[in-house]
């Protein structure tokens, strides 16, 4: 069963969810926590989150439109190669925000500022996965989390005073 990523809260406001997972090298250089800072401070709310070593079944399903391409067998190897941190992010417009946060894929692309212009070595080791669309982001979600592990709660800023 798909789990929602979309609702309508008070008034008209859209809040999307989506997927990202810290790949090993950020957990092996010690960057979980400048990433997730990087996320929060763009008003993202973490409503799931967890550490898991992906079993290759999860990654197969993950990358499965890469099927053949020269890169994917190195990929897969490398994501299951230690353990990954798999959050679901929420917030208005989460999906593009998201992307603009961790920049381009090609680490030589990504602006200054963005996670990988940041911290990304190489396209495959560049840090962070993160969909790209509510369609994966729905699926990339389920993939890792059932619907009880997803949690709705206000951040502080969103309480009334």
């Amino acid at each position: 069963m798909a789990i929602p990523n979309t609702e309508i809260r008070e008034g008209t406001q859209v809040e999307e969810r989506t997927f990202v997972y810290l790949k090993p090298n950020t957990i092996q250089r010690q960057l979980v926590g400048e990433v997730i800072r990087r996320f929060e401070r763009r008003g993202l709310k973490i409503v799931g989150m967890k550490m898991l070593w992906m079993s290759k079944e999860q990654a197969v399903e993950l990358y499965k439109e890469h099927i053949g391409k020269d890169f994917y067998e190195p990929l897969i190897k490398f994501v299951t190669s230690g353990p990954v941190v798999a959050m679901v992010l929420e917030g208005p417009h989460a999906i593009e925000l998201v992307r603009h946060t961790i920049g381009n894929t090609d680490p030589l692309k990504a602006s200054g500022g963005t996670i990988r212009g940041d911290y990304a070595i190489s396209v495959r080791k560049n840090i962070v996965h993160a969909s790209d669309s509510l369609e994966s982001a729905t699926r990339e979600i389920s993939l890792f989390f059932k619907a009880e592990e997803l949690f709705d709660y206000p951040l502080l800023l969103e309480e009334h005073f």
